[in-house]
Order: structure tokens, then C-alpha cells, then sequence
């Protein structure tokens, strides 16, 4: 597996590198950490001073080649390597430009499988006006994108949660075939709406009710019986829950009940016009999870 590891010397950034130990098992074929400057910044705060700006950019990048190179002693740390007979190949890259735009650029340039980057945790309303980094990032990348909101170098409790989709179904296998140590315990999840309103529910019996909402729930004890027995012939310890009720609050609620390490979830390519808008399962679940989270999308398969 390729990995791209977004730096910017924060320690949500520095998140990122310690989490390369928790995948040290699987022997990642290529680390790049990523360091950008975005000279546009740069501009817009020195005014009309062309030389003070360049004085700028000369020192950011030498602190950003100093950035890197901590970077790559910290993640030869992480992945337990040894200087005499590493197993992964690490490089760096200190690039220019806007920061989300040369994050997804360079993901598809190092071909990728993973991006990794910290969250700062902006408020819901400056988020909401401003987007973060990792909020950017998640609407653009080209390949799953795990947002760390918090040091993780151990996967020990995930948290799948899935619908009958084929964003879910390629986000189980990513997860069980490419990211997954085999201590891990996962719990996958389903949520599904009731088909019938609250209103509704007053006026119909107990029987009439679970009528109307057992096909429902069926077909996604059906969803969740096939993926059980996947994750339980790769060696893993799996529990499935489901749910029948409003999907983000059953999500968010599961991840806290079980402590949850990482929540995994599954994403379809947006088009130009859906990035423009908010409001997302994956990018509301990336605000409000409790957990680092990871968005699964550009995987084939």
C-alpha cells in the first residue's frame, strides 16, 4: 500500500506520522510525507513587497525542508524500520499551491492508496464558513482519506458502518484486505430510516408497525450477515448491530458506546456541483465522530 502523509509541524499533523505504526504490520510499500507552502498566503500578507514575500517564502521552505526531515525520522520510528534493511520505501516532498488541491494532487502523482492528515477541530460554525483542510480534502481526494482526530497508533476497536451500497461493500473490503491488523476487533453497523413517520406510529397498532418495518430491517440483518462472515473468514472478531433510526445520531452514538479507535465509512465520487454543497453522511460524520475517521472512495472493486 502507498501512503501519502500530509505534514504541516501541528501536532494534529504529527498525528498522522505516529499513526504509520498502526499500520507497520501490513509493511506499507511507499511512505511520502507531504509539506506545502501556499505562496497566495504569502502574498496577500506582504502586500505590495515582492522582496519581503520572496524573504518569507525562502525561510518557510527551508523550515518546511526541516519539517521533513524530522517527519521522516519520526515515521522510520513509527514503522519500527531499521536503517541496514527498511521495508518501506519513505519519501519527501516539500510542494507549492493551495493546501486541500496540492494534497489531492500529489495523492494521485504518488498513486496513493491512503491519505493521512490531522483535524483541528474547527468549531461547526467557523467549519461551516471557512471548511477546513480535511474537510476540503475529503470532497476532492481521489482516494481514501483518513482524518486523525487524535494520536492513533494502535487499531484495536473499528466501527463499519455500512448501507446496501457499493461504496459500503468496497469500504469492507479496503478495510479487511488492506488496513486492518488481525488483533483487531471490528463492529459493523447499520442504520436504516423507519418507513414510517412518528405520526404515523401513533395511530397503527404494534403489529401494524413492525409490518411495516420488519422488510426493512431484513434486508439489512440479510446486508449484514454476508459482510459478518467475510470479516470472520479473514480471522477477525466482528459483532454486527442494527439499528432503525435516524442514521448520523446511531453512528455517533455507536462509535462513543464502544470506544471506537476508527470509524470507517464509505463514499461515492461527487460531482463538481455536489462539492459545492454541505451536508454529506461522510463529511457530517467527519464534524461530529468522536474518533478519527476514514472515508473510503476510489477504490475499484
Amino acid at each position: 500500500m502507498r501512503i501519502l502523509c500530509a505534514v504541516d509541524g501541528s501536532e494534529q499533523a504529527q498525528w498522522g506520522v505516529q499513526a504509520l505504526e498502526a499500520f507497520a504490520e501490513r509493511e506499507p510499500k511507499e511512505v511520502t510525507l507531504l509539506h506545502v507552502v501556499d505562496p497566495s498566503l504569502l502574498k496577500a500578507g506582504s502586500g505590495r513587497n515582492p522582496v519581503a514575500a520572496k524573504r518569507v517564502l525562502t525561510a518557510m521552505e527551508k523550515a518546511g525542508a526541516l519539517l521533513l526531515r524530522d517527519a521522516e525520522r519520526a515515521a522510520r520510528v513509527a514503522l519500527g524500520q531499521a536503517a541496514t534493511s527498511p521495508h518501506t520505501r519513505l519519501q519527501t516532498i516539500l510542494a507549492h499551491g493551495p493546501f486541500a488541491k496540492t494534497i489531492a494532487k500529489y495523492a494521485t502523482r504518488t498513486k496513493a492508496d491512503l491519505i493521512l492528515m490531522g483535524c483541528r477541530g474547527l468549531s461547526d460554525i467557523r467549519g461551516f464558513l471557512l471548511g477546513s483542510t480535511s474537510r476540503q480534502v475529503a470532497a476532492i481526494t481521489p482516494c481514501p482519506l483518513l482524518v486523525l482526530k487524535q494520536s492513533l497508533t494502535k487499531l484495536r476497536r473499528v466501527t463499519l458502518a455500512v448501507d446496501d451500497s457499493s461504496p459500503s461493500r468496497r469500504a469492507a473490503r479496503f478495510l479487511r484486505s488492506r488496513l486492518l491488523p488481525n488483533t483487531a476487533e471490528v463492529t459493523i453497523l447499520t442504520a436504516t430510516e423507519s418507513p414510517v413517520t412518528d405520526l404515523a406510529a401513533r395511530y397503527l397498532s404494534e403489529s401494524q408497525l413492525a409490518a411495516l418495518t420488519r422488510p426493512a430491517m431484513e434486508r439489512a440483518a440479510d446486508l449484514l450477515d454476508k459482510l459478518h462472515d467475510e470479516f470472520l473468514k479473514a480471522g477477525y472478531a466482528v459483532t454486527t448491530v442494527v439499528r432503525m433510526d435516524h442514521v448520523i445520531d446511531t453512528i455517533v452514538k455507536q462509535v462513543e458506546a464502544d470506544r471506537s479507535d476508527l470509524l470507517v465509512i464509505g463514499a461515492r465520487d461527487l460531482t463538481k456541483s455536489e462539492r459545492l454543497h454541505l451536508g454529506s453522511v461522510s463529511e457530517t460524520l467527519l464534524r461530529h465522530a468522536p474518533c478519527s475517521v476514514l472515508i473510503v472512495r476510489g477504490v475499484r472493486g
